[in-house]
């Protein structure tokens, strides 16, 4: 049985009494499995339990429209090698070191880049919710980003919603729905398909 919201919370406050110290939670998954929203409740839920939160995307790590273009790899954006690998593994581990504030990256919707500087990680808050699809891949840089989180769980739901979703959320920023449904099944499908096997290493599923 996946764990629900509040057994995440439960496991989460009882890291942080076990440490004494800041507590790291990864939350990985396919695209559109509900990473975000689920991060998102994660941490208001912690906050109403008494315990600062605060959540940290992967999408920050994004490398710009311009970039990707110039790369080649503007057509299949959201690939494993279309983000900032070691700048991702960087802020994890000034997040683990604490001590002073750390300004992370977002990802804004509709703009479709990421806007450096918009989180702010004050040295008080307790625990940080990192999320994004690749945070269990087993290749460098990310395995030593893996290691950077106290726990690491799968988001998963049906696929059929999963797709649905996809093909909401594009449509929603701007996509036809021909359009969203084609990306969805193609480059948003193929990153699916490359970060299911590292489900295997999580510690649990969290239902998204």
């Amino acid at each position: 049985m996946p764990l629900s919201l509040d057994d995440a919370v439960d496991r989460v406050v009882a890291r942080r009494a076990e440490t004494g110290g800041r507590v790291v939670v990864g939350l990985a998954g396919e695209p559109g499995s509900g990473k975000s929203t689920t991060a998102a409740a994660l941490a208001e839920a912690l906050v109403a339990a008494g315990t600062s939160a605060v959540v940290v995307p992967m999408d920050g790590f994004h490398l710009a429209g311009a970039a990707l273009a110039r790369l080649g790899r503007l057509d299949r954006k959201g690939a494993v090698d279309t983000f900032d690998a070691d700048g991702w593994l960087a802020l994890l581990r000034r997040v683990r070191e604490g001590g002073t504030t750390v300004w992370a990256p977002d990802y804004v919707r509709g703009l479709e880049e990421a806007v450096a500087g918009s989180i702010e990680v004050a040295p008080a808050v307790e625990v940080v919710v990192a999320e994004g699809n690749y945070l269990l891949v087993d290749d460098e840089p990310w395995r030593s980003a893996r290691a950077e989180l106290d726990l690491a769980w799968w988001v998963e739901v049906p696929q059929r919603d999963r797709l649905r979703r996809l093909v909401a959320r594009h449509v929603r920023h701007g996509m036809a729905e021909e359009a969203a449904l084609a990306w969805a099944t193609g480059p948003d499908e193929v990153s699916a398909q490359f970060v299911r096997p590292t489900r295997a290493r999580a510690d649990d599923v969290l239902a998204g």
